[in-house]
């Protein structure tokens, strides 16, 4: 009976161990340019049994947000995608993408950046939250 028990145990704290087709994804977007202005920044702090170092950065360039992921690195996992969201966890947020080797996303236009307190890694098909960026405003 504690065999069947964990199983599912198991299953669930490795099955975002491996990356997944969905971020394999990669983009071609520029980091900010010296003519970006630094609006607000946060290091990201891991949930229970994710690694993840750095720190996200929302610039405002040519009129347009945008989150850099800086001394990025984190564990690997399937379909993991970056959030905007208002709160420390994936409840009202506003996806910017697949987590790709990129490290920038464009924040959507008509977005009102002060709603939004928090960058989120977040896997998506297993509804795990690896790690959070509290913003703060520069």
């Amino acid at each position: 009976m504690k065999k069947l028990l964990l199983l599912p145990i198991l299953f669930l704290l490795c099955s975002c161990e491996e990356q997944g087709e969905l971020t394999k994804d990669r983009f071609n977007v520029t980091p900010a340019t010296q003519d970006a202005s630094l609006k607000y920044h946060g290091i990201f702090v891991p949930t229970s049994g994710i690694s993840v170092t750095g720190e996200a950065r929302i610039y405002l360039e040519n009129n347009q947000y945008k989150v850099q992921l800086e001394g990025f690195s984190i564990s690997e996992g399937p379909d993991l995608k970056v959030y905007l969201s208002k709160a420390a966890t994936p409840s009202d947020f506003v996806s910017l993408g697949n987590l790709t080797s990129a490290t920038v996303y464009t924040i959507p236009q008509g977005i009102n950046i002060l709603d939004y307190s928090y960058v989120l890694i977040h896997c998506q098909e297993y509804n795990h939250l690896f790690a959070v960026s509290k913003l703060i405003q520069n």
